[in-house]
């Protein structure tokens, strides 16, 4: 699908002259596939997980944040794709447009898609995601290791997944205290990306 339909959502939902968010430039993929993790102060906090699939950022809102623990499983809701300039967005969102409130980049790095068939082949990263269980073995500055994606059907048939750390490998720190979190992009707080945008 081209980049401007697999964005019209993003885009439909979005007055770029307001919210300062990016609207997607086509920018090119580079060799190794990103993710970020940002942390979101909207009408409800939570942290925002992100994969790039091709030309956008497959994502979804998890409430709790990812987890270090193999044993948590943590509820992640798919949201709309978002252009791959979105990793490096930080800011405050205004009050009355989607998604307002202030937004901080937490973690973003690389990551390397996991995923096999039954006979240990690997499958196209797109394609594990379609048939609804992905594996991936994340390269950031707080979190490291591999994690799954698995999705499953929620209550009213809304469509919801499962993000859970993979036993062994790297030690990795889980999400944080969002208030007391620093942006892995400019060192700030929440508190403090929004007393800057509200000026003197």
């Amino acid at each position: 699908m081209a980049d401007r339909d697999r964005l019209r959502d993003y885009r439909g939902k979005r007055d770029f002259g307001r919210t300062g968010e990016p609207e997607g430039s086509g920018a090119a993929p580079g060799r190794r596939p990103r993710f970020g993790v940002q942390i979101h102060d909207a009408s409800t906090m939570h942290f925002d997980f992100r994969l790039q699939v091709g030309d956008v950022l497959k994502s979804w809102s998890v409430p709790k944040g990812p987890s270090a623990d193999p044993r948590d499983k943590r509820l992640a809701v798919p949201t709309e794709d978002h252009p791959l300039e979105y990793e490096d967005f930080e800011g405050v969102i205004p009050r009355g447009e989607y998604g307002g409130g202030t937004v901080i980049v937490w973690d973003r790095g690389t990551f390397e898609p996991l995923s096999h068939d039954r006979r240990g082949r690997p499958v196209d990263f797109a394609e594990s995601l379609e048939r609804g269980h992905a594996t991936f073995r994340l390269h950031g500055s707080k979190l490291r290791g591999a994690y799954a994606l698995t999705r499953f059907r929620g209550g009213g048939g809304e469509e919801a997944w499962l993000l859970v750390k993979r036993a062994g490998g790297s030690r990795t720190r889980g999400a944080p205290d969002p208030r007391r979190a620093r942006s892995a992009v400019s060192g700030r707080t929440l508190a403090q990306v929004a007393a800057e945008a509200a000026g003197p």
